[in-house]
């Protein structure tokens, strides 16, 4: 009697190691890191001479949907930081009710002096899109007439009751823990709401400035127009988001795509940001969420920042 054996082909075996390995990424993604919550810590020597230390907590791209609890108990968590400054560099709503999460979150903040500039997902709600489109460049509007957000209500939520300043297309002159310090911002670049143009004017009209004066440039894409147009109005450091760190990155690699035109090794964290000969310290944000339609993250845990920023 002949016996005959059946061995698997190794394209078999290498496919469904393959699966397997594609499962196990999604349910980490998916399941575990995009709940992994984390505070990233640097000190940055970004103030005018003789200034003292001020500690900045920066907030991106919560994309808040009100089931969001999770999320919001730990944005509430990080007031027991204790920071001087709040910079929030936009896309706090995912949701038309996303709102009622945001209060939840941020209302431990109130009374700690903070700016904030939108994001597009400030005026309106995400809708669902194939992700590999952003492999081709950064996301189009779509052709579809938008659901719009509650905005008035949530920038009167930031303004009355938290005490933040509306940095979008405007300058303002702030004292932090004992510091002067000048901001200007822009709305959200990636929908080309920005008006670098009316900036200049906004900055005249704070009064000039003096050596003790430190200088903050906020946006929420960090397009090169809009880090080259804050450099040469004499940024200090510029903070921004929207990237989500890439949001899928490549272990030991890093983000895949940024979702506007700055280098993918600026995508995330701090790094520095040159132009016209003139080197200043930027801050990107990998931001605490993503859209409810991409419910991921992948070898980009969600963060927030605390960076103390001290004289150069």
């Amino acid at each position: 009697m002949r016996v005959t054996s059946r061995r698997t082909s190794p394209a078999l075996i290498a496919l469904g190691a393959v699966g397997a390995a594609g499962v196990a990424a999604a349910t980490w993604g998916i399941g575990i890191e995009r709940y992994l919550f984390t505070v990233r810590r640097a000190t940055v020597p970004a103030l005018a001479p003789g200034s003292d230390p001020v500690r900045v907590l920066h907030l991106s791209d919560a994309h808040m949907a009100p089931w969001q609890h999770r999320k919001q108990d730990w944005l509430a968590s990080l007031a027991a930081l204790q920071p001087d400054l709040v910079v929030n560099t936009g896309d706090n709503l995912g949701h038309r009710d996303g709102l009622v999460g945001i209060r939840r979150a941020f209302e431990p903040l109130a009374g700690i002096p903070g700016v904030f500039v939108h994001g597009s997902n400030d005026v309106q709600a995400p809708s669902p899109r194939n992700p590999l489109r952003y492999f081709t460049g950064p996301s189009k509007q779509q052709a579809d007439e938008p659901e719009m957000l509650d905005t008035e209500a949530m920038d009167s939520f930031f303004s009355e009751d938290l005490g933040w300043t509306d940095l979008d297309n405007a300058a303002a002159r702030l004292s932090i823990a004992g510091n002067t310090i000048d901001f200007f911002g822009v709305d959200d670049a990636h929908r080309d709401w920005d008006e670098l143009d009316a900036l200049p004017p906004a900055i005249a009209e704070l009064g000039a400035r003096d050596v003790t004066t430190s200088v903050i440039g906020v946006t929420h894409a960090p397009y090169r127009r809009v880090l080259d147009t804050f450099t040469d109005l004499g940024a200090d450091m510029i903070f921004g988001g929207h990237t989500h760190g890439g949001q899928v990155c490549l272990p030991g690699y890093g983000a895949l795509v940024a979702n506007c035109d700055i280098p993918l090794k600026q995508a995330k964290g701090l790094s520095t940001w040159t132009h016209d000969g003139r080197s200043i310290p930027l801050n990107v944000s990998a931001g605490c969420g993503h859209s409810i339609y991409a419910p991921v993250r992948f070898a980009c845990r969600p963060e927030a920042s605390l960076l103390t920023l001290v004289a150069r």
